[in-house]
């Protein structure tokens, strides 16, 4: 189904902290960047590691099982540019985080 999806709380995601969130079936990290939230694929393309729990500099998240880093606003690898995780659209609206999911 296309379209936003409610996924949480504004105020349930600290800023500099990320956290798991599912629309239909697909595991999404979404990030509080001082305010502004984005929502990328939470598996790490290296060996699956949980990027919501990876700790959260500025606008890059570092996998918390083999330190790979990805920037939460483009889904690029630190590492490597040519690997890029998805990337959701998020919105804010009367205080709830909305993904679109497609």
């Amino acid at each position: 189904m296309a379209g936003y999806r409610t996924v949480c709380r504004a105020g349930d995601v600290a800023p500099g902290t990320g956290r798991l969130v599912e629309i239909d079936g697909k595991a999404i990290a979404l990030f509080n960047v001082g305010g502004t939230f984005h929502a990328i694929e939470d598996n790490c393309l290296h060996a699956g590691g949980p990027l919501h729990e990876g700790a959260l500099e500025g606008t890059i998240v570092k996998c918390p099982w083999h330190h790979w880093e990805f920037d939460v606003t483009s889904g690029r690898c630190d590492l490597n540019p040519k690997i890029t995780l998805s990337c959701y659209d998020v919105r804010v609206r009367d205080g709830m985080v909305e993904i679109r999911a497609s």
